[in-house]
């Protein structure tokens, strides 16, 4: 694919990206989200966030079974993406379901493991937005910075966790997520790499 292409087809990802947001904005101001407007957005949100994360981390396995190397130029914005879905995510609980409370919210962070999960999901991927740009990853050097957004699988296998702990009756999305987040990390095991970039080159 030519960089004029990449170009293009960075522009339509980044578009298809902002959708689920402007769809839920057009819900919430039009009354559309149900009689818990808040709970559906603090929700879909948080799928949108860890969707994210999963299709930044297949990214890898898909360059190695097609060969395609430009598929990475997409990792850094779709990781940016589970930013800002998870920031939003974050922002609505704390604004719009506990309102600004934080004897609440930290009452919360101590007694609901699911919600010291997700905070600890969340305080963990802003060091990797942050250092997402090439001047930050000059300053941090190559291999410190690849070996800090490693900390990308703890952060998907929290997220996995936080949606189940929450969840608690229905577990079929979440173990989904969760099964899907296991063969991306089994893609990442060097015997299942190695097959799979033999395959490529097939």
């Amino acid at each position: 694919m030519s960089p004029k292409g990449v170009g293009y087809l960075k522009v339509v990802i980044f578009c298809l990206s902002l959708f689920p947001a402007a769809n839920l904005l057009q819900g919430a101001l039009s009354n559309a989200l149900g009689t818990n407007p808040v709970e559906t957005l603090i929700r879909d949100t948080g799928d949108w966030a860890l969707r994210f994360l999963l299709i930044g981390l297949a990214l890898t396995p898909l360059r190695n079974l097609t060969g395609q190397a430009q598929l990475m130029r997409f990792r850094r914005m779709l990781g940016l993406f589970a930013f800002f879905y998870a920031f939003i995510h974050l922002s609505i609980y704390i604004g719009l379901d506990k309102y600004l409370y934080w004897d609440d919210i930290l009452e919360d962070i101590i007694k609901r493991p699911f919600i010291t999960i997700g905070m600890l999901a969340f305080l963990c991927l802003v060091p990797l937005a942050v250092t997402s740009t090439n001047g930050m990853i000059r300053r941090l050097g190559g291999r410190r910075w690849q070996k800090l957004h490693k900390s990308v699988y703890f952060i998907a296998i929290a997220g996995v966790i936080h949606f189940m702990m929450l969840v608690k009756k229905d577990l079929t999305e979440p173990l989904l997520y969760a099964f899907v987040l296991l063969l991306l990390l089994l893609a990442r095991v060097p015997s299942i790499k190695r097959v799979t970039q033999r395959t490529a080159k097939a």
